[in-house]
């Protein structure tokens, strides 16, 4: 049966990291649709500092929706936005970080599992 995955993030420079993430919901959708909810470029500047993204939302999305995993790509500028679309495509499967784990993760409660996804190779698009 094929299921709707969730993923968001701000996806800044594209690394392997982040296509080992796409593939892995991609197939926990069994068929069905990955959808990525992406941070907008206000919302990185007021996370991560004024020089951050180094990508704009435009390019980031252009390179996500270039991937094979990669069904919609949704842009959120709030924890309330991100919130509201997850709870609008209620996903069958909510991927969140490892690193999140033991943290109050946006959404999981519109999500019918969440699961987490360990960092591959160390890699950080913020070192």
């Amino acid at each position: 049966m094929s299921k709707t995955v969730w993923c968001n993030g701000c996806f800044d420079l594209l690394h392997p990291g982040h296509v080992e993430l796409l593939k892995v919901g991609k197939s926990l959708s069994q068929g069905g649709q990955l959808i990525v909810g992406l941070d907008s470029d206000r919302k990185i500047r007021n996370d991560k500092g004024p020089t951050r993204p180094i990508n704009t939302f435009t390019v980031r999305k252009t390179m996500l929706e270039a991937l094979r995993y990669v069904d919609l790509v949704l842009e959120f500028d709030t924890r309330r936005e991100l919130e509201q679309l997850i709870e609008m495509y209620n996903p069958d499967i909510l991927i969140d970080g490892g690193d999140w784990r033991n943290h109050e993760g946006v959404g999981r409660s519109f999500a019918k599992e969440v699961r987490f996804f360990n960092r591959v190779g160390g890699y950080s698009s913020t070192d």
